[in-house]
């Protein structure tokens, strides 16, 4: 019998308050870099442990560091004079029964692998330098691994908390940096880099979105072409939001610290597409919550999913199967209008059996929670009796969490 909590959350849902905050790091921003590229780690190393070993071996690599470069944007095409640094840290096996694992190797490729695919004009092999600092676990997390059963147990005492559904303003804040990042997107506008950060701020039905886009320098020629540019992608953007939202007012600024008249020093100009080339570094943990947003309005973990072993680390796995629970509880039991759930480890228990599972749950109307507590129950039962499946979704990259 597992330790399942289910009561009601006695406030208003997010949706019908006044206020909400939410924020985006997009596909080129160091933060977003960070996670997406330890992540793929991850995958990348499951998949030779699986080969070589038979099974997922210990491994956490979520510590890293996007170290910024230096470079010299200009009208028409700038340089890089300092490559950024990418750092890669923590603990992965890379001995098995005598058979070699190469996870500086698998670490770098990966890494240059991922600019290729996703950022159009960072040269991984000239804009970026690699430094591999990952070693053998402790003897005390490597033993998880070598102990049988379905599941493994928790690698750590950790929590995690994730919620359903989205609310309008979550949805389009995550929708305009998926469109502005769009391949088509690229296309009709190359000028537009991948370092992008949506900010969305909800006052009743009034929606502010504050947009970042670092302008690519080859495609601009002068401050006047680049205002020029600016307008049509605010324009583009203003049509976006506004088709795929019914708020009643709604207002975009983009790149507000732009000052017409002072050149260079006034716009968003990289070389790059990206403001690691020379603005601001990364460090995994810092970008989007597992759902992709940073919702400040909610409460949230503080554990960074990105580059967890998949198999015994609560800190990934819990963070995930929270918002996969919560989802799964609110498409099953409509009477729901909110909800929230909770998961708390035990370092070395089955992670299938957490120290509580809670589900918080705000009811429509006058809908009692005694009617559909039972089936709440069911819901969490179901999924943490499904966590193996869970596990290996997330070892083969199935399920994107950033």
């Amino acid at each position: 019998m597992r330790n399942i909590i289910v009561e009601d959350l006695k406030q208003t849902a997010l949706e019908k308050q006044r206020i909400e905050i939410v924020e985006r790091k997009g596909l080129g921003h160091p933060d977003y870099i960070c996670d997406a590229v330890m992540d793929q780690i991850s995958i990348n190393l499951s998949k030779e442990y699986l080969e070589k070993a038979g099974s997922i071996l210990h491994h956490n690599v979520d510590k890293s560091l996007l170290v910024a470069g230096e470079a010299e944007p200009k009208f028409g095409g700038g340089i890089v004079k300092q490559p950024m640094l990418f750092v890669f840290g923590d603990r992965a096996t890379s001995e098995f029964n005598g058979t070699k694992i190469d996870v500086k190797e698998i670490a770098i490729n990966v890494a240059k692998e991922w600019f290729r695919k996703n950022m159009r004009f960072v040269d991984p092999e000239k804009h970026v330098k690699y430094q591999v600092e990952l070693k053998p676990g402790s003897v005390g997390l490597v033993d998880i691994f070598r102990r049988k059963g379905k599941v493994l147990g928790a690698n750590d005492t950790s929590a995690a908390v994730g919620y359903a559904p989205m609310t309008r303003t979550e949805k389009i804040v995550l929708e305009t940096e998926k469109f502005l990042n769009s391949q088509n997107f690229k296309q009709r506008f190359p000028e537009s880099g991948e370092d992008i950060k949506v900010m969305g701020f909800r006052v009743n039905n009034s929606l502010n979105l504050t947009i970042s886009i670092a302008f690519v320098d080859r495609f601009i020629n002068s401050e006047e072409e680049y205002f020029e540019k600016k307008a049509k992608i605010l324009e583009e953007t203003e049509k976006f939001v506004k088709a795929n939202t019914d708020f009643e007012k709604v207002n975009i600024q983009l790149n507000t610290l732009d000052a017409r008249g002072r050149g260079l020093g006034g716009l968003y100009l990289t070389v790059l597409g990206t403001s690691a080339d020379s603005g601001d570094s990364g460090q995994v943990g810092r970008g989007n919550r597992v759902n992709g947003l940073i919702p400040l309005n909610r409460p949230f973990c503080s554990e960074a999913a990105a580059g967890k072993n998949p198999v015994s680390h609560v800190g990934k796995i819990y963070n995930v199967l929270t918002f996969k629970a919560a989802q799964h509880v609110y498409e099953e039991v409509s009477e729901v209008e909110e909800v929230y759930i909770w998961l708390l480890s035990n370092i070395g228990n089955p992670i299938d059996q957490p120290a509580v599972a809670a589900a918080q749950v705000i009811m429509k109307g006058s809908n009692s929670l005694e009617k559909v507590k039972h089936e709440i129950q069911e819901v969490l039962d179901y999924e943490l009796d499904n966590i193996d499946k869970l596990c290996m979704e997330l070892a083969q990259g199935k399920i994107s969490i950033c």
